[in-house]
């Protein structure tokens, strides 16, 4: 049976560049999960990417036909915006290691699904200045700038990553991303426990 290794943390801790620099170094040996979303787009973004990206009757479609693994909805500064992780062909927990990125939400989601035994916790923690920092570049780089969404999220992030949600989960285990090389490294030898 394969295992999902579950990467997690705060916006702006670098768990996409981590998540990038896995899937090369560690080529051949996982699978992706793309999760869906009904966000938009930011700019730089390929449908099938990051996410797919589809509007709000896709996701009822989802649900009509029970194929939703775990759900979360969030209320930002330009409405409601959904995401999810939909059971489709990408799917073979039993044959496959997976490497996903997503939130505790989804983590606990996906660890309801396919139970405790299947999933791995990778936590991405990093200082909240340097978060926010990295943050604000990045949103400085698109074309229209969503400064108010990114303080929400920013504030959500204490919420949604608490001490009692994370022990709640069971989750011990976590890696500093202050040094990008020393934190794959710490991670890469994590994983390879779980072969």
């Amino acid at each position: 049976m394969g295992k999902i290794f579950h990467i997690m943390g705060k916006s702006s801790t670098g768990k996409d560049t981590v998540y990038k620099k896995l899937l090369e170094r560690e080529a051949g040996r996982f699978r992706t999960i793309v999760m869906y979303t009904t966000r938009p787009r930011r700019d730089g973004e390929r449908n099938g990417v990051e996410y797919f990206f589809v509007d709000e009757n896709r996701l009822r479609e989802f649900e009509a036909e029970k194929r939703l693994i775990e759900l979360r909805s969030y209320h930002t500064v330009q409405g409601v915006w959904h995401y999810f992780t939909v059971r489709d062909e990408q799917i073979d927990p039993q044959r496959y290691d997976y490497l996903v990125i997503g939130t505790l939400e989804s983590y606990n989601g996906m660890r309801r699904y396919f139970g405790k035994e299947s999933l791995v916790p990778i936590l991405i923690e990093l200082d909240d200045g340097v978060r926010l920092q990295r943050a604000l570049d990045r949103e400085k780089l698109q074309k229209h700038p969503r400064y108010q969404e990114l303080c929400r999220r920013f504030l959500a992030d204490e919420a949604d990553f608490s001490e009692r949600k994370l022990e709640e989960a069971e989750i011990g285990k976590r890696f500093r991303n202050d040094d990008l090389e020393r934190c794959l490294s710490e991670i890469r030898e994590y994983m390879e426990k779980w072969r």
